[in-house]
């Protein structure tokens, strides 16, 4: 049961009552809102009551959302979600401040969070839905082991158009 949820100059950490100001400006970007299917803007009430309810137990809550911090700051974050001990698998998200891109944190990001999801939740797999045009996340995603397997055609309606949804695995 061997994992880190840190390697040399990133780690991955809950979230904590100091981030609220940063999650406030990452979670109202407007840009990021197309692919997490957000409509509204957060509060910050909304925003503190989550990082409060974030320490719960992903076994009760299905899911963890993670902040992929260096050591002198936050640059994204990354999310386990419909969590199922059952069936041992969990879906992941991940975004990256635009700045920080393109560096290897977000591969690095996922190596780490794929090592905790097989040695200290025993899940068997790991799955991602992204876009077809998002060929960026595509790679990333390719580049840890992800491998496509699945396309849902019409999935996802932005602006005036319907766009297939790529589901990728990883067996762990």
């Amino acid at each position: 049961m061997t994992f880190s949820l840190q390697d040399k100059e990133l780690s991955l950490r809950a979230l904590e009552p100091s981030d609220l100001h940063w999650l406030y400006a990452v979670e109202n970007e407007t840009a990021l809102w197309q692919v997490s299917d957000t409509l509204t803007p957060f509060s910050s009430a909304l925003l503190a009551r989550y990082i409060e309810n974030a320490q719960r137990d992903i076994y009760s809550e299905k899911q963890l959302r993670l902040v992929i911090q260096l050591p002198t700051e936050p640059i994204g974050l990354i999310d386990l979600f419909e969590f199922s001990p059952k069936h041992h698998r969990a879906m992941v998200g991940i975004v990256v401040l635009p700045d920080y891109r393109q560096k290897g944190y977000a591969k690095r990001a996922l190596t780490l969070l794929a090592a905790y999801a097989k040695n200290g939740l025993d899940c068997h797999q790991l799955a991602a839905s992204i876009t077809a045009d998002n060929t960026e996340s595509r790679r990333l995603f390719e580049s840890v082991g992800f491998k496509l397997s699945g396309v849902r055609s019409d999935w996802v309606f932005r602006n005036t158009n319907y766009e297939d949804e790529y589901f990728y695995q990883m067996m762990l």
